[in-house]
């Protein structure tokens, strides 16, 4: 028996959510060897769904996206901040 184990992500940083979409969605594409299965869509928020059959496959790649978003978030905020 294989269990499947998934979380979602939704964030809203106003009008900083479509740069850190591009930001982030830009390194999901060019991870073809992803442990997880990683769903990203841009509506008004960024929506980011992460399936796996191993949890600490998905705890690495939930870790990984909330970095890469602060990351983004905060290299906005710099930028804009000069």
């Amino acid at each position: 028996m294989t269990l499947n184990f998934s979380a979602k992500i939704i964030v809203d940083a106003k009008e900083k959510t479509k740069a850190i979409f591009d930001s982030i969605n830009t390194d999901n594409k060019f991870y073809p060897e992803n442990p997880t299965n990683t769903n990203m869509k841009l509506k008004d928020k960024i929506e980011i769904s992460i399936e796996s059959k191993h949890i600490p496959h998905l705890r690495a790649n939930l870790n990984s996206s909330l970095r890469l978003i602060q990351a983004s978030y905060d290299t906005i905020e710099s930028v804009n901040d000069s």
